[in-house]
């Protein structure tokens, strides 16, 4: 597992951020891309040695994760990613619904050139990591293209809630990479991208809905969640 891509989701420098907040950005990240599956149980020394960190400033990035839900401490101290079940998956799932398309049409009047130059720059990463490349650089380009919109709105409450939301999310996330190739399923970031052009807020909300309700439907089917 590699850690190297830290500065894809948020930079870390190192004179302006205290060595707890690194760690947290390259756990959240790690959890982001799927790299740390449900049910993972690790020691707080093993996280250590595998960030070449401290124990003080990793048990800080923890305990800040298990305020968000996207880490358990169990009572033998070991740390511990969330197992799925029907009725978190399904929590989980209507809070993107809920939140996704508000932040995407609040952040549709931000959108400038570059930024959609960025979003079309990190949707052709996924696509060229579809399935025979990397999945780690997969799941983080679809990460930052989502970001990349919802950040335009510079939300103070929508964000930082759907980074929480995503944080929880990734684990069971990274299961669609190894099946999305045999679905039949029309590109919503494409949908997305031509909607922010025309800027057309119902178009774009439609797309990112319709994005999230591609996920819902694989995930139910590969993690055996029923159809529903």
């Amino acid at each position: 597992m590699s850690t190297d891509s830290l500065a894809a989701v948020e930079p870390a420098d190192t004179a302006t951020n205290p060595l707890h907040q690194q760690v947290y950005r390259t756990l959240r990240e790690q959890l982001i891309i799927g790299n740390f599956p449900p049910g993972k149980s690790m020691s707080l020394r093993g996280i250590s040695d595998m960030l070449g960190v401290g124990v003080m400033p990793c048990r800080e990035a923890i305990r800040r994760l298990a305020a968000e839900n996207a880490l358990e401490v169990q009572q033998n101290r070991r740390v511990c990613v969330p197992h799925l079940t029907v009725a978190r998956f399904e929590e989980l799932m209507s809070a993107r619904l809920a939140l996704e398309p508000l932040c995407a049409r609040r952040a549709l009047p931000f959108v400038d050139g570059n930024r959609l130059e960025r979003m079309i720059a990190h949707d052709e990463t996924m696509n060229r990591n579809y399935k025979t490349g990397s999945a780690d650089i997969y799941m983080l380009a679809n990460y930052n293209f989502h970001f990349e919109l919802y950040r335009a709105g510079n939300s103070d409450v929508l964000v930082p809630l759907l980074e929480s939301v995503w944080v929880q999310f990734g684990p069971f996330m990274r299961t669609i990479y190894d099946v999305v190739e045999g679905a039949e399923i029309i590109d919503k970031h494409k949908m997305a991208i031509e909607a922010i052009r025309r800027n057309d807020a119902d178009s774009l909300r439609t797309a990112i809905e319709a994005d999230i309700l591609d996920g819902m439907y694989l995930l139910r089917h590969t993690l055996g969640l029923g159809a529903n």
